[in-house]
């Protein structure tokens, strides 16, 4: 019988997923509906439960890795759409979901639980959905920059020979860094954010896999500040790390907001299933869950509680942003960003 690396040799990825799901089939329940989530599974495995618990269809969850968020599930839906084995997308950004439903991967289906989420948060023709937002901040270590007043406030702070070898991020090639660089394409145009780019690098800016290790370098005195997202914050705090987060204000360009998505995939296996299990994450209930708990995800919905710890959209200056725009940034610059952090290796 071949191991699981020796299968991963000489199948595609699309081909291993299916794989995977025939053996499940065999050895368990049948599946009543399968979803690709880029969320962490920690914060986004217990919703699904409950959905299972709610309605008791048994739900097959695939994850993806931090290093891979986003990018790996979007590959396979596109290696896949002439036999979609997957039936509900819940992404953790905006920009590849759009790409997706330029490549007709997405059905239209309206949740009738959209009500109180914004309209710039519901993609064309139904096609997605916005919800429970993250925040872009600089995590800080408090205990190697203990003033305030000292604390970096944006984006130029990582190429300032002040920090030099003291700062941290992700590489901008998957999840909400890509997304964060695809909207710098649009803001600042492609000169100026390959020139900071290069420029972070040149002042020894750490560029590691992914957010959560971003956050993590910070948290254990390895960097003393970064770029996340504010869950990666949180879960910092929970670890009792000294930190702090700085929202840049409008004067540095503000704070990026980047909302969850969810979408129904066209042709997916199980279409009703995929309609009732959109209806369950588009809830306002599950709103609230989700910005009440460990993850702290902002509500896009301005009526939804959070912790008394927690900001909320209307507390910091939020950038301007149009994803539709983002999303053609990351097509076009994808290569340029791939052989600047890869050399061109896939």
């Amino acid at each position: 019988m071949l191991r699981a690396k020796s299968m991963s040799r000489i199948l595609p990825r699309s081909a291993l997923f299916a794989l995977s799901a025939l053996l499940g089939a065999s050895c368990g329940p049948p599946v009543d509906v399968r979803i690709f989530c880029a969320l962490d599974e920690v914060h986004a495995r217990p919703h699904l439960e409950r959905f299972q618990q709610a309605t008791g269809l048994n739900v097959q969850m695939v994850f993806d890795l931090e290093a891979n968020k986003t990018v790996g599930l979007v590959r396979t839906l596109l290696e896949e759409r002439t036999r979609p084995t997957c039936d509900v997308f819940w992404n953790n950004e905006v920009a590849h979901t759009i790409r997706l439903a330029r490549s007709g991967i997405l059905d239209p289906y309206v949740s009738p639980n959209v009500a109180g989420i914004p309209g710039r948060w519901r993609g064309p023709d139904a096609l997605w959905t916005g919800f429970a937002a993250r925040a872009r901040v600089l995590i800080v270590n408090t205990d190697m920059i203990p003033d305030p007043a000292d604390w970096p406030t944006g984006l130029a702070d990582f190429e300032d020979p002040k920090w030099r070898g003291k700062a941290v991020m992700a590489q901008p090639l998957a999840g909400t860094t890509a997304t964060h660089i695809s909207w710098l394409f649009e803001a600042w145009g492609e000169v100026e954010t390959v020139r900071w780019l290069q420029a972070c690098m040149e002042n020894q800016t750490a560029f590691v896999s992914g957010n959560a290790q971003s956050m993590l370098a910070v948290a254990d005195g390895r960097r003393a500040f970064g770029l996340t997202d504010t869950d990666d914050f949180e879960s910092a705090k929970r670890r009792g790390a000294p930190v702090a987060a700085v929202y840049p204000d409008a004067a540095h360009g503000g704070t990026l907001v980047i909302p969850n998505t969810v979408a129904v995939i066209k042709g997916g296996p199980h279409p009703e299933a995929a309609r009732r299990l959109v209806d369950y994450i588009l809830s306002e209930s599950t709103e609230r869950i989700l910005a009440l708990g460990d993850s702290a995800q902002i509500p896009l919905r301005p009526d939804v509680p959070v912790r008394g710890d927690f900001r909320t959209l209307k507390t910091f200056d939020e950038a301007e942003w149009d994803p539709h725009a983002a999303a053609d940034r990351w097509e076009r610059h994808r290569t340029l960003l791939e052989s600047m952090f890869l050399g061109g290796r896939r």
